[in-house]
């Protein structure tokens, strides 16, 4: 069986986990292409032109 300290230790570490992962999620998100031509239509439109003359 499990020990009160065990368990302790286990939530403590999960929950350190999680919210490592929320905060590397968020920090991927904000970086992310999508959310810099939401932010700067221009330069989306300049990246979608240059792929049309690419292509």
């Amino acid at each position: 069986m499990i020990t009160d300290s065990q368990l302790y230790s286990l939530a403590i570490f999960l929950g350190s986990a999680a919210m490592m992962l929320i905060v590397l999620y968020h920090f991927l998100e904000v970086n992310s292409e999508e959310h810099a031509a939401l932010a700067n239509p221009k330069v989306a439109t300049a990246k979608a032109k240059n792929k049309e003359v690419v292509n």
